[in-house]
């Protein structure tokens, strides 16, 4: 059953020539630029400079600025905002400002809700160009039309780092300003929680690019652990895990298509899913210049008590590639004739060391070990993963480029 979404942002408006044509121009240059490897949680991306016009703003209880919402009264573009770890219950916050900069200091800062939004939309509003915000928790966002979110993107582009989010009706979520961009590394969200309706952990609407590197998705609640609009994804060494307790829908899903890159992926769809596919591309209608799907170097693993589906793909003008992907716990793949396929292989759990535990590293002795085959270059870039997923939510280096299908390269 595909659920539709009942938040705000499902119905998009009609893209006219001229801007297909423009977004097509920019998700090339983007492909250009980023590398496989680029913006891996443990390489830290430089943060926003401070202006001598703007000093650091320094807030916590000990310090002359108490609270986020004040500092987002004194903040101009350019500042660094320096946050003392602790508690920041019901400090909400609009954040308009370019090349902007947040962080915690000394251990996490943690911001609970507790019944306040900004701008009735969530915790943090954020609108400006090169912002990032890194060590911050995002616990509770609730708002009347039932959508509030940990953050709520307006438009520009944010790096969010060593963030979590959780307890929300929206993890985060994003507007449909085509030209945003939106960067995680290092993450985590769970347990969605919006009783009666669909919780998305993560909701990209129709952005430019969406990228995600060594996050941790869990426990969601109906809703997608990602469900992304975006021209472009990059889905980089991420855990997507539904696990006991969660009730997910799709574990991942592009509604309408676009270009997405989705390598190095450890991808799990629990026994209480409540939708049975795992994988969707372009369920909703292409409306994106572009439609490609490649899927190189996941792990796919079904636990639902009778057949679950891998993956979805709404016929059309979709090209779609996958190459050295592990799928377990179900030996059934339905794919078309038109997909590119090399180097999949249907399994049981028992070929993994230690699936119970969810250990999905191939087993020692496995034949399977060495047999990946080169998943070539596609969008500008080699495809062969040179990191994986190390847990809780980020990277590692691979010694050498991956060698055996599926995610896991390193015990």
């Amino acid at each position: 059953m595909n659920h539709p979404s009942s938040t705000a942002f499902d119905t998009q408006a009609p893209l006219n020539a001229e801007r297909r044509q423009r977004l097509l121009q920019l998700g090339g240059g983007l492909l250009m630029a980023s590398p496989l490897t680029w913006a891996a949680p443990d390489k830290p991306a430089p943060a926003a400079a401070s202006s001598t016009a703007n000093p650091v703003i320094k807030v916590g209880r000990q310090q002359a600025v108490k609270t986020l919402a004040a500092a987002a009264k004194l903040a101009r573009d350019g500042s660094v905002i320096e946050v003392d770890a602790g508690d920041y219950p019901a400090d909400v916050a609009v954040w308009p400002q370019s090349q902007l900069s947040l962080r915690a200091v000394g251990g996490r800062v943690r911001m609970l809700a507790n019944g306040a939004a900004a701008q009735g939309k969530g915790i943090f509003v954020m609108s400006g160009d090169a912002v990032s915000i890194e060590g911050f928790d995002f616990i509770g966002a609730r708002v009347p039309d039932t959508n509030g979110a940990g953050i709520r993107l307006e438009r520009g582009s944010l790096s969010v780092k060593d963030c979590s989010f959780s307890r929300c009706e929206m993890g985060l979520l994003t507007n449909n300003d085509p030209n945003t961009q939106l960067d995680l590394q290092g993450c985590e969200f769970s347990f969605g929680e919006r009783p009666g309706s669909f919780s998305h952990l993560l909701y990209a609407g129709n952005i430019a690019k969406l990228s995600v590197t060594g996050c941790y998705f869990h426990h969601g609640m109906r809703g997608h652990l990602i469900k992304s609009r975006a021209a472009l994804n990059h889905i980089f060494y991420n855990r997507l895990t539904d696990e006991i307790g969660g009730s997910a829908s799709y574990e991942l899903e592009f509604p309408n298509g676009g270009q997405a890159l989705v390598i190095g992926n450890l991808i799990q769809q629990s026994s209480g899913s409540d939708n049975s596919h795992m994988v969707s591309f372009g369920a909703e209608g292409y409306t994106w210049p572009k439609q490609e799907l490649q899927m190189i170097h996941n792990t796919l693993v079904d636990l639902m008590p009778t057949q679950g589906v891998y993956l979805r793909v709404k016929p059309g003008p979709a090209k779609v590639r996958l190459i050295n992907n592990l799928l377990a716990g179900n030996r059934n793949l339905k794919t078309e004739s038109a997909w590119e396929q090399a180097g999949n292989h249907l399994i049981d759990l028992d070929e993994f060391v230690l699936a119970m535990r969810e250990n999905y590293a191939l087993r020692p002795n496995s034949h399977l070990r060495g047999k990946a085959v080169d998943p070539g270059a596609a969008l500008g870039m080699a495809l062969r993963p040179t990191r994986q997923y190390q847990h809780p939510r980020s990277t590692m280096a691979l010694p050498q480029p991956a060698r055996h299908p599926g995610a896991i390269q390193l015990p």
